[in-house]
């Protein structure tokens, strides 16, 4: 039976966000709010939590998986990024990005591609979402909740709590927030390449 915390969206309850991260650190699975809409995340190095997000979502080992980070430095630890890119994805973050990069010796290789050996990064712009990963003080693993049946994320946080509360072990509702998943673009080439339109303006990558 997943846990529901009601968090505040400017001032998110220490408390709450601690309780949140004992949860992950303790291979569990959550479901936050972002900027773009709710996700599923958790810890890196949690191989069960990876399989629960690619069963909730019927998942194929093509699927990007995301590592959501608290900042810029965070981010570089696990992709490699070049001069160009970095000016790119900088002018981009915090933001409703996400981006595919070659990831570093950092990131377990079941999360990446597997041809392309590359995963998504992202640094979102939402209060809730910066406080967990501060507290966390590492990336969450994050997929965008999106279910198979469904065209659309899912956006209410009562709402995931009753569909999903014997899947995943804590929800987090902070009230609104996006309806519409990152816009997603691949620099593993070197060269932007828009993947998905979403909530991201695309017209400095094209």
């Amino acid at each position: 039976m997943a846990r529901y915390f009601d968090v505040h969206p400017e001032n998110p309850q220490r408390r709450a966000i601690g309780q949140v991260v004992d949860i992950l650190r303790e291979d569990g699975l959550i479901a936050y709010p972002t900027d773009s809409c709710f996700a599923l995340g958790c810890q890196l190095g949690n191989k069960q939590g990876i399989d629960r997000i690619r069963s909730i979502r019927k998942l194929d080992d093509r699927h990007h998986f995301t590592l959501v980070c608290q900042d810029f430095a965070q981010l570089g630890q696990f992709v490699h990024v070049d001069n160009v890119v970095f000016r790119a994805v900088k002018a981009s973050t915090p933001g409703s990005y996400t981006f595919i990069l070659p990831a570093t010796k950092e990131v377990p290789r079941r999360l990446l591609h597997a041809k392309k050996k590359t995963v998504g990064v992202r640094i979102p712009d939402h209060v809730v979402t910066q406080a967990l990963l501060a507290e966390l003080g590492e990336p969450l693993l994050s997929s965008t909740l999106l279910l198979p049946d469904q065209e659309e994320p899912m956006t209410q946080g009562w709402d995931i709590k009753e569909r999903l509360e014997h899947v995943v072990d804590a929800v987090i509702d902070s009230g609104e927030c996006g309806v519409e998943p990152t816009t997603v673009i691949d620099f593993s080439s070197g060269e932007p390449e828009i993947v998905r339109r979403g909530a991201g303006d695309t017209s400095r990558f094209e």
